[in-house]
């Protein structure tokens, strides 16, 4: 289990990593980033493996790359300025 909370973890920081030097101008500070992607991935891991029980590490590194996924896609910002007026204006 300890091997699969670690690996996980890297996992995340190394999605949240890319992350950032792929959409530097969409994501906000680099810190966030990166806690965002290791806990999503560290809570992707312990879902996984109390779905699946012990023993499948692939299936937990999937599981904690689809959670940091998506974890790190609710803090991109929109790429441009939004055109036309609110709906509230």
């Amino acid at each position: 289990m300890l091997l699969e909370a670690l690996s996980s973890v890297i996992l995340g920081l190394a999605l949240a990593w890319a992350a950032t030097r792929r959409l530097p101008h969409r994501l906000p500070a680099r810190p966030l980033v990166l806690s965002t992607g290791a806990a999503g991935a560290l809570l992707g891991a312990f879902l996984t493996h109390g779905a699946l029980d012990a023993g499948n590490l692939l299936a937990v590194l999937s599981g904690a790359a689809v959670l940091s996924v998506a974890s790190l896609s609710l803090l991109l910002r929109p790429a441009g300025r939004l055109r036309g007026r609110s709906a509230t204006a």
